[in-house]
């Protein structure tokens, strides 16, 4: 998979966890691959257990040099896998790790952006983060960026009914654009139905240059410059 990415340009990648097993999964990977680096963090489908123990052990697993932001979390009011109380309660804990540690946070939002922008404007620690895989109206984008955060797109932006999500990639400033799998789901046009890996992201980059009308090195320097500032990520040798 690794080698398959650096064929398609790929060198450097954040590997986010949704739970503690991932996160220690992600760290090991990360310690594995030179301009790899982890987050660790429990999804809000994952939050059903979280407590004090929990928050105790992302804060150990943060102290690990290649966790570079906490997360993902968030809430998701669409599943609804957690009662939205415990999932907010988790995410406060997230947010004040992740601004304790000065790190940025990886947010996961659905049918939850009003609350989520909530709690960020209560929570949100100096570091900022990243809402991912960003399926918000491009009204909503300031919104966001006038937090703190960075908003990423996925390879959502190439489906074919994906009018506004490419709508909102055009809106996105410069200097708050990344792009991401949300490997293995997602994965963009033509490779829709596979599961998804860095590789691909080479599609995605090309329609979200396509929308913002420039060029694919363009926009590529300009993604990758902005992800080595937010997780402070020193270029690969």
């Amino acid at each position: 998979m690794r080698q398959r990415a650096a064929a398609n340009g790929v060198d450097e990648a954040l590997v986010v966890a949704t739970d503690l097993p991932t996160s220690a999964r992600a760290i090991a990977m990360s310690q594995e691959f030179p301009g790899w680096y982890a987050t660790v963090g429990v999804h809000p489908h994952d939050c059903g257990g979280f407590n004090t123990t929990t928050v105790a052990a992302l804060r150990e697993l943060a102290g690990n040099r290649c966790v570079r932001a906490i997360g993902e979390s968030g809430l998701d009011f669409y599943r609804d896998h957690q009662p939205r109380e415990l999932q907010e309660r988790a995410f406060r804990a997230h947010c004040r790790l992740a601004a304790d540690l000065d790190l940025p946070i990886v947010i996961h939002q659905r049918d939850s952006l009003d609350a989520v922008e909530g709690v960020l404007r209560e929570e949100l620690g100096a570091a900022g983060g990243v809402m991912h895989s960003f399926t918000g109206p491009p009204a909503s984008v300031p919104r966001f960026v006038d937090l703190g955060m960075h908003i990423s797109v996925s390879g959502i932006v190439t489906f074919k009914r994906a009018d506004e999500v490419r709508a909102t990639a055009a809106a996105v400033p410069d200097d708050r654009l990344l792009i991401e799998t949300d490997a293995p789901y997602l994965a963009p046009t033509p490779m829709r139905g596979r599961r998804n890996e860095p590789a691909y992201l080479a599609h995605t980059a090309a329609m979200v240059a396509s929308v913002r009308n420039v060029s694919v090195s363009s926009l590529r320097a300009t993604t990758t410059r902005n992800a080595r500032e937010l997780f402070r990520c020193a270029p690969t040798p």
